[in-house]
C-alpha cells in the first residue's frame, strides 16, 4: 500500500511511495502532528539523483523492521533538496555544525517546532567502519529524546543559536580594490593541481565558477598564470572520465584527482554552468575545442533533457539496474563488437580501452593522449582521425540507447533552466546560431507562462502544473539569463521581463533595514529560522546570483537601486571572498564587475543586414564580460530609449550601421566598420 508520498510530484518522493515508512511530505500536517503527540521528527533530504540516497532506501526504508521503529517512534518527513532549497540548506547547516561535513542522503532529528537537535548524513544498515547502524542511531536519539529531554533542548538551543549568528554575518562595506581579486587569485593558485588541473585532489568537482572568475581575472590583467590555469583544468575536464565521451555531457564529479570515474549523476545546473564556461573559454582563446565541447553539452541536453515545452529536466540518475555507472561503462569485447576493425583499434587507442579496464573490470571511455599524439603514433591526419571516432561515437550511442536507461528526474526548477537558458542564449549570441537562440526563447516563454501565477513566479513544474513559490536563486537566475537572452536576441521584450522579475525579487528577498538578500520571501513560509546561505557550492548562491544579475541589467537599464544594491553586497562581501574564494566563485566575478567599470556598445542599424551583422561580429569574437551590447533598429519606436538609455540620441552615419562604444552612458565618435570598432573596444577595455 502507498504512503502519503503518493500524492506528491517529485519523482524522488514518489520514489519512496512503497516504503513501508509512514512517511510525510514537509507541510502543516506532519508537524501539526509531532506537536500534538510530541514527537521527534526524523526529517530526511535527498534527490532523485543521488546514488547513496537509493542505496539508503534500499537498506533501510524499505526493510520492514526498520521501518517499524521509525514508525513508532518518529514523525517522519521526506523531502527532495531540489524543490525545497530552503529546508536543505537550513538543516544542511545544521548538519555541518553538529559534524564537520555535510552531503546526502541527510538525516537530521527534530523537535516538533523544527529546531535540530542531531543529525548526519548516510547511516548504514549494519555498524560499519566506525559507524553506528540507522537503528543505533534511532534507538539512541529517541532515548535521548524521552529520558534527557534537557539535553536535547540545550542541543538545539545551542545549534539554533549558532546557525543565526551564522545568518546574520554582514559586514561594514569596504574599499574594494585590485588586491581583493589578486588575494583571491594567489590563494586559488596555491591549490591548483598542475598536473591533472582543477583545485586540491579526490574528490575533485568540475567548479566552472572559479574558472570563469579565473578568465576575468586575466582579462582585468593579463596575468596569463590564470588564463592557463583555466586552459588545463578545461581541457583535462574535456578528455577524462567525468566527460561522457559517447553522448556529451558532464557527470556531476570525479571520485579521483585525474578526472577519470565519476559519480554518473547528470546534473542540469552542471551542465548549464559548464557549457557556458567553455563558451567564455572559447572567446578568450579561440580554440575549437572548447567550442565543441560545449556545443555537445547543449546538444545533450536538447536530446535527452528538454521536454516538448521547451522545459529542461533536472537530472539523470547515475544508476541503471541498480549498478551505478553501468549505463556507461564498456568492454574491449563490446567495443570490437559494435565498430568496424579498424574503427575499434582506433577508439580503443584513443579512449584507454584495453581487456583489463580501468574501472572494477570495465572501461569508462577517457583520453589519455590528446588525437595530435595519436596521429603521430600511427601515422594518420588528426582531421581522419576525428571523422573516424565521430562516426565510432555515434555507433556506440546507438548501441548504447538499447540498454536500460538510468531514470530521469523530469521535474522542471525555474532556477536550474534559467542557468540552461543562459547557456544557449550565450551560444546564440557567441556562435551567432539561430537555433540554439530558439531554443532558450523557447524556455524564456515556458518560464515566463507556465512558472508565473499572477504577481509572483513559482519553483517546481511536473506533468502540467506549477508549485511552491520561486526562492531567490531563482528569480537571480531568471533575470541574468533574461539578460543574456537580450543580448542574443536584441529583442527589448527581454529586457523588460528582467525588470519584471529583479524588482519582484528586490520587494520579496532584499531587506532594506539589514541590506541583506535572504533566500526565502519575506512572506514565505516561517522556519525556524530565515534562511541566508551566502556560499557558492555546486551553483551560485542566491545572493551572487542576484548581485550579477543586477550589474548587467543596470549596465542595460542605467537603474540607479540595482547598480546601488549591487554595490553594497560587492562590498560588504569582498574581503571574506577573497580569503576563501572557493566558496565564492560567482561572487567573485561580481566584484570583478564591480571593479572593471563596465561599458557599453550602441548599435544603430538593420539587424538583418550585413553591416549590422559585421558590427556584431567584432562583438561576439571577444571575451568581453563586462561589456554590455543594446540595438536600435531604424524602425524603433521612441519607447526603447526609456527602456534602454543607452541608445538615446543615438543615430546610423551616412545610412550605414554605427556603433557606438560608451563607458557610464558617455560615447565616444560613432564608428562604421569593423576594424574602427575593434580600435574602439581594445581603448575601452584598456581605460
Amino acid at each position: 500500500m502507498a504512503n502519503r508520498l503518493a500524492n506528491e510530484s517529485s519523482p524522488y518522493l514518489l520514489q519512496h511511495q512503497h516504503n513501508p515508512v509512514d512517511w510525510y511530505p514537509w507541510g502543516d500536517e506532519a508537524l501539526a502532528r509531532a506537536r500534538a503527540e510530541d514527537q521527534p521528527i526524523l526529517l530526511s533530504v535527498g534527490y532523485s539523483a543521488c546514488h547513496w540516497c537509493h542505496v539508503m532506501e534500499h537498506e533501510s526504508f524499505a526493510d520492514p523492521e526498520t521501518a517499524a521503529l521509525m514508525n513508532e517512534r518518529f514523525v517522519n518527513i521526506k523531502v527532495d533538496r531540489e524543490e525545497r532549497p530552503d529546508i536543505d540548506s537550513l538543516y544542511m547547516q545544521a548538519v555541518q555544525q553538529m559534524t564537520g561535513q555535510g552531503g546526502w542522503p541527510m538525516t537530521v532529528f527534530l523537535k516538533p517546532d523544527g529546531s535540530a537537535f542531531y543529525g548526519g548524513t548516510y547511516f548504514p544498515p549494519e555498524p560499519r567502519h566506525g559507524m553506528p547502524s540507522f537503528r543505533q542511531i534511532l534507538l539512541g536519539v529517541s532515548e535521548a529524546y524521552t529520558a534527557r529531554r534537557d539535553e536535547v533542548d540545550r542541543s538545539a538551543a545551542g545549534l539554533k543559536e549558532a546557525l543565526s549568528q551564522g545568518m546574520a554575518v554582514n559586514p561594514e562595506p569596504a574599499t574594494v580594490d585590485e588586491a581583493t581579486m589578486h588575494r583571491a587569485f594567489q590563494t586559488l593558485a596555491g591549490r591548483f593541481d598542475s598536473r591533472f588541473g582543477g583545485f586540491g585532489g579526490a574528490p575533485k568537482f568540475p567548479q566552472p565558477m572559479i574558472i570563469d572568475f579565473l578568465l576575468r581575472y586575466w582579462s582585468a590583467t593579463g596575468v596569463g598564470e590564470a588564463l592557463s590555469m583555466a586552459e588545463r583544468t578545461l581541457e583535462a575536464m574535456a578528455r577524462g572520465g567525468i566527460y561522457d565521451q559517447v553522448g556529451g555531457g558532464f557527470h556531476r564529479y570525479s571520485v579521483d584527482a585525474r578526472w577519470l570515474v565519476p559519480h554518473f549523476e547528470k546534473m542540469l545546473y552542471d551542465n548549464a554552468l559548464l557549457s557556458a564556461t567553455y563558451l567564455a573559454a572559447y572567446q578568450a582563446t579561440g580554440r575549437p575545442d572548447f567550442r565543441e565541447v560545449a556545443v555537445d553539452i547543449l546538444t545533450f541536453v536538447e536530446r535527452e533533457m528538454t521536454s516538448p515545452e521547451g522545459a529542461f529536466y533536472s537530472s539523470q540518475d547515475a544508476d541503471s539496474e541498480g549498478i551505478e555507472g553501468k549505463f556507461y561503462v564498456w568492454s574491449a569485447d563490446e567495443i570490437d563488437a559494435a565498430l568496424e576493425p579498424d574503427e575499434a583499434s582506433l577508439f580503443r587507442r584513443c579512449y584507454g580501452i584495453s581487456e583489463a579496464g580501468n574501472w572494477e573490470g570495465t572501461n569508462i571511455p577517457h583520453m589519455p593522449r590528446s588525437i595530435g599524439e595519436v596521429a603521430a603514433e600511427v601515422g594518420v591526419s588528426e582531421e581522419e582521425i576525428d571523422t573516424i571516432l565521430q562516426r565510432a561515437r555515434h555507433t556506440l550511442y546507438e548501441k548504447r540507447a538499447g540498454r536500460v536507461q538510468p531514470a530521469r528526474d523530469d521535474k522542471v526548477l525555474t532556477g536550474w533552466n534559467a542557468m540552461m537558458m543562459r547557456a544557449f542564449a550565450d551560444a546564440g549570441w557567441v556562435l551567432a546560431d539561430d537555433h540554439f537562440r530558439e531554443v532558450a526563447v523557447a524556455n524564456a516563454d515556458f518560464l515566463l507562462g507556465e512558472m508565473r501565477s499572477e504577481d509572483r513566479l513559482l519553483r517546481s513544474w511536473r506533468a502540467g502544473t506549477a508549485r511552491i513559490d520561486a526562492f531567490l536563486e531563482d528569480h537571480a537566475t531568471l533575470v541574468e539569463a533574461l539578460v543574456a537572452l537580450y543580448r542574443a536576441t536584441l529583442d527589448p521584450r527581454w529586457v523588460a521581463e528582467a525588470r519584471w522579475v529583479a524588482d519582484r525579487m528586490i520587494d520579496r528577498f532584499w531587506s532594506t533595514d539589514e541590506e541583506i538578500f535572504y533566500d526565502t520571501p519575506e512572506d514565505g513560509e516561517s522556519l525556524i529560522l530565515r534562511p541566508r546561505d551566502i556560499y557558492d557550492n555546486a551553483s551560485p548562491s542566491g545572493t551572487s546570483s542576484a548581485t550579477r544579475a543586477l550589474q548587467g541589467l543596470a549596465s542595460l537599464t542605467g537603474e540607479p537601486e540595482y547598480e546601488r544594491i549591487a554595490t553594497r553586497v560587492v562590498r560588504s562581501m569582498a574581503e571574506v571572498a577573497s580569503q576563501v574564494p572557493q566558496a565564492f566563485g560567482h561572487l567573485l566575478g561580481a566584484v570583478a564587475h564591480h571593479l572593471a567599470v563596465p561599458s557599453e556598445v550602441a548599435i544603430v542599424g538593420d539587424p538583418e543586414s550585413e553591416d549590422t551583422a559585421a558590427l556584431l561580429d567584432v562583438l561576439r569574437t571577444r571575451f568581453l564580460p563586462y561589456t554590455a551590447v543594446a540595438l536600435r533598429s531604424p524602425s524603433s519606436d521612441e519607447d526603447i530609449e526609456a527602456a534602454l538609455p543607452v541608445l538615446a540620441h543615438r543615430t546610423a552615419r551616412g545610412g550605414a550601421a554605427t556603433a557606438y562604444v560608451c563607458r557610464s552612458y558617455t560615447c565616444r565618435q560613432p564608428v562604421t566598420t569593423p576594424a574602427e570598432l575593434q580600435e574602439e573596444i581594445n581603448y575601452a577595455v584598456r581605460h
